[in-house]
């Protein structure tokens, strides 16, 4: 199937990646470049979209790249100005920005705590907050919030801000899709579990495993039923049907892409 987003304008939050391969932002991107969207790229990192739009431009599809702070409601409603005057409509919004910290709630600093809030959901709030208003005046819209299992679950360490914030997410998106459902807009979750995405490498198993990346790998994959580990584009191909038309009658739900994980006793 090809074209399941022909004519639609899509705006995707953190569609770099922290290294190369496929984080869940950049293979969002291409996945709806491929689908006929028109991508609006959005990172903090612009050199981190570089193999994003490298990506996108192969598909001969149209994509803008845009550097923002998605914790800053100010350059939030300047980004989405920008989507307007490239565009001139947002169909689609993919919140995809996220990362965790690890500790409890005793080690863990305030400062720290706070960060993880406005990184993980408030971030979610002030792209909705300038978005909704859009997508309610044209009567449609589809928004994909990113997730991720330590929102509905202990995931094998500590990290309690990213629990807690990514479990807010799941309800923001719930509350958001009723509030919203009679002007057209949909409001979905993609919740995905221990994939091999670039920051399972670059950051995670620094600070889970002590640098030692086989040993985080194989700790992961022991949790996972299918016996093998996914990586963004499952993540992707999640967030497509829930943007496309084919999802018109899914609403204030989640879609979970862990391989069987979460539904583990042990």
């Amino acid at each position: 199937m090809t074209g399941r987003l022909a004519g639609k304008v899509a705006i995707v939050t953190g569609a770099g990646s922290i290294g190369p391969g496929w984080g869940n932002g950049r293979a969002v991107a291409v996945r709806f470049a491929e689908e006929g969207a028109k991508v609006f790229a959005v990172d903090k990192d612009s050199v981190a979209m570089d193999e994003t739009l490298a990506h996108i431009r192969k598909t001969g599809n149209e994509v803008t790249a845009y550097s923002c702070d998605i914790t800053d409601s100010a350059a939030i409603a300047l980004m989405v100005t920008a989507c307007l005057a490239a565009y001139g409509r947002v169909d689609i919004l993919v919140n995809n920005v996220g990362g965790s910290k690890p500790g409890g709630p005793v080690e863990m600093s305030e400062e720290t705590w706070d960060n993880q809030i406005d990184f993980n959901l408030k971030s979610v709030f002030l792209t909705c907050k300038h978005v909704l208003p859009l997508m309610a005046a044209q009567g449609s819209g589809a928004i994909v919030n990113t997730a991720s299992t330590a929102g509905i679950r202990w995931t094998g360490a500590a990290a309690i801000a990213y629990a807690a914030a990514k479990a807010g997410v799941i309800q923001f998106s719930r509350s958001v899709a009723v509030e919203y459902a009679a002007r057209g807009i949909r409001v979905n979750t993609v919740i995905p579990g221990q994939l091999h995405t670039p920051m399972v490498e670059a950051r995670l198993a620094r600070q889970k495993a002590g640098g030692d990346l086989h040993a985080l790998l194989k700790q992961r994959l022991a949790r996972i039923p299918l016996g093998f580990m996914g990586d963004g584009r499952d993540t992707a191909n999640a967030a497509l049907f829930l943007a496309s038309d084919e999802a018109r009658f899914v609403t204030a739900t989640e879609i979970l892409v862990d391989g069987g994980m979460s539904a583990r006793c042990d």
